[in-house]
């Protein structure tokens, strides 16, 4: 096992591991089995502290749509499997079928609970170059 830090890395961390190293130096059956233990590249990015960015909030996770009459909309919240939320007012902007109606809450990632005003089936959207059957 060797670790790559600087000598004056060492000394700091020394006060903060020296139990450890006290309790594993003293058990020689230890010692031997963590030797033979093999690193693989997440744990010696923790040891060397060599870990990636955090990446940001990637913010809302609307499609972009292209309707007829909309210069630009971003109205389909893609929630996964089969449902995709629109808001009422472009529904109803768009002129387009009737909603069966439904008592359906859904609770989003951010615990906003939002009620559904309907359910529409067998629309196709137009998304980037492809049309979409959405519901």
């Amino acid at each position: 096992m060797s670790f790559e830090i600087s000598f004056a890395d060492a000394l700091m961390l020394m006060p903060k591991f020296a139990s450890t190293l006290k309790a594993l130096i003293g058990n020689k059956e230890k010692l031997s089995e963590m030797a033979r233990t093999p690193l693989n590249e997440h744990c010696s990015a923790v040891l060397l502290k060599k870990l990636p960015k955090k990446l940001g909030d990637p913010g809302k996770f609307l499609t972009p749509c292209d309707f007829p009459g909309m210069a630009e909309c971003l109205a389909l919240a893609d929630l996964g499997a089969i449902i995709n939320l629109m808001p009422y007012s472009v529904w109803k902007r768009l002129s387009l079928s009737d909603l069966t109606p439904t008592c359906m809450t859904l609770e989003l990632a951010d615990r906003l609970i939002t009620s559904q005003v309907g359910i529409a089936e067998d629309v196709y959207v137009k998304v980037h170059f492809t049309l979409r059957p959405t519901s």
